[in-house]
């Protein structure tokens, strides 16, 4: 019960922190203002920008957000890898998280935010699908070994 409480302190105030540093970042909210969740890759992806897809697809489903993928080429001047939500840094080269996020990372982010969920999760969570997945994500982050 406490260690679970000190988790959920410290993820809030993590999330707190990342609140106050944003990026001008082109295309953050879409066409009805909803704010973009944005993972910029390196060009080619590695490891970092890799696992930075493995979870926009989680977040896929279980949120309800537009989700966008860019190469570096198309975000000069941006942190490459990096993951933001709106304007909000979540994850950068170079500063918080070192470019790699994680799923939990990224909902706490879109819970403090009041994201809209899902109505019913993908298939990423159905058993058979989930092992397969969590298989491909060992593989990216041991860097193919």
């Amino acid at each position: 019960m406490i260690k679970s409480l000190v988790v959920t302190v410290v993820l809030v105030f993590s999330t707190l922190a990342l609140a106050d540093q944003s990026m001008s970042l082109p295309g953050a909210v879409d066409a009805d203002g909803r704010k973009v969740l944005t993972i910029i890759n390196k060009d080619p992806p590695g490891q970092r920008c890799n696992n930075n897809t493995q979870v926009a697809v989680e977040i896929a489903n279980t949120y309800r957000v537009p989700i966008r993928i860019l190469p570096t080429s198309l975000a000069p001047g941006l942190p490459a890898p990096g993951v933001f939500y709106g304007n909000q840094l979540i994850a950068a080269d170079g500063k918080e998280h070192n470019g790699m996020s994680s799923f939990q990372i990224v909902a706490d982010v879109l819970d403090f935010e009041g994201a809209p969920k899902q109505p019913k999760t993908g298939l990423i969570y159905q058993e058979k699908v989930r092992k397969d997945f969590d298989a491909l994500k060992a593989v990216i982050k041991s860097g193919g070994k």
